[in-house]
């Protein structure tokens, strides 16, 4: 008699661990000092390989200590002052002194005539220009209250108003030792004297003026490089270099092929943020349009070979993005966006004068605000196009140094 033998079912649920794999995961919550020092080892030996990361952790940290510690200086001295003294007496003579004694102004320039103010303040060549009119002591000492005309480029409201304070706070202290015997009568208080400060481009300091024409430079400095510095390191990690490479054309043909789409969306952010400034934070466009196109594009052309360079250098696109990093913080602290060119040290200002973005914000604020045209950027255009050159240059030869 056969038996109904029904099929063995398999165990529901989870299978039962074995002893020795209980044992193990039991083992693996607990922290292993080995397990935790070979790690260790392995992320040494890792760091070491990627000197570039290691040398930028160290380098970043370094930069900006050193910059906020000794570049840094809201409170600029020795602005660049030019004088134009019509009365030569000893009276003008001991305001200028008193003018240098505060620090704050350096008397670069001597004018012999008003016409030559507009043009250096209109270039940034000088930060003040003052004003001392004819027969100024004569009318001084008959108690007409002559007035000393100041004028102050406030397009960059912070770099000004320490010195315009100083000059408010000396004007009644100036001639007190002079004012004896029977001009006795005109020491007391208020000045015998009137200093009229006028802040040209932005009279009411605002911050916004001087601030969203500046963005400008720094977005389009932050994503030209960082665009353009991603090119060739992503074309490398995802194996399409050797494609491209193979086609017949030659490397300078590839760097314009490459930067030329990320020229026009440069162009696209410009428009942007430039219309923006205009219609909702109200920033007035007294310039030439055609002037801050074309030189807006000099300046995107210049960060996109600088990406370029880096995009030849780095062998990945952590690397890529690391040393974007690297050359825009300097850029950004030295240039004059956060706090006054004027202020910081001169090696600092050197370092600042080979960055493009420094020179770019003279120009937009320049063309934005003041109105200046090529002539009146002359300088700063020249330094960018050298700049733009060079870039270019060192481009295309990293890239050939790439192929080989």
């Amino acid at each position: 008699m056969n038996a109904d033998v029904s099929p063995t079912r398999p165990p529901s649920g989870p299978p039962t661990p074995r002893k020795g794999e209980e044992s193990s995961r039991i083992a693996r919550f607990f922290v292993s000092l080995e397990r935790l020092y070979a790690v260790f080892v392995k992320e040494l030996i890792q760091l070491r390989r990627d000197r570039l990361t290691f040398a930028t952790m160290i380098a970043i940290p370094v930069m900006q200590l050193v910059l906020f510690g000794f570049a840094i200086n809201s409170d600029p001295k020795h602005l660049p002052t030019a004088v134009l003294d019509n009365d030569h007496s000893a009276f003008s003579r001991l305001f200028i002194t008193a003018l240098k004694a505060t620090d704050y102004f350096a008397m670069d320039y001597s004018l012999s005539s008003p016409e030559q103010i507009d043009p250096l303040i209109l270039s940034g060549k000088i930060n003040f220009a003052v004003e001392i009119p004819q027969n100024f002591a004569r009318d001084l000492a008959r108690g007409e209250n002559p007035a000393i005309l100041v004028i102050a480029d406030a397009a960059d409201p912070t770099a000004v108003n320490g010195a315009s304070m100083a000059l408010t706070g000396m004007a009644a202290q100036v001639f007190t030792r002079e004012l004896q015997g029977p001009l006795q009568r005109l020491a007391s208080k208020p000045a015998p004297y009137e200093v009229r400060l006028q802040k040209r481009y932005n009279p009411a300091g605002e911050t916004r003026l001087n601030i969203v024409p500046g963005l400008v430079g720094t977005i389009l400095t932050l994503t030209m490089l960082i665009f353009t510095a991603l090119s060739v390191t992503r074309e490398v990690e995802r194996g399409t270099m050797e494609s491209l490479l193979a086609m017949p054309i030659n490397p300078v043909e590839i760097m314009l092929g490459k930067i030329m789409p990320y020229a026009a969306v440069g162009f696209f952010q410009m428009a942007l943020i430039a219309g923006a400034a205009r219609f909702i934070f109200n920033v007035p466009v007294v310039g030439n349009l055609g002037t801050f196109v074309v030189l807006t594009m000099l300046f995107i052309v210049a960060n996109l070979s600088v990406g370029y360079t880096f995009s030849t250098i780095a062998k990945n696109q952590l690397q890529a993005m690391q040393m974007s990093f690297f050359f825009f913080l300097p850029s950004i602290l030295l240039s004059g966006f956060m706090f006054p060119f004027r202020g910081m040290p001169d090696w600092a200002q050197d370092i600042g004068s080979i960055l493009p973005l420094t020179h770019y914000l003279r120009i937009v604020r320049g063309v934005m605000l003041k109105g200046a045209g090529f002539s009146d950027l002359a300088v700063d255009t020249a330094a960018l196009g050298a700049f733009t050159l060079a870039a270019m240059t060192v481009a295309v030869l990293r890239f050939r140094q790439t192929l080989d």
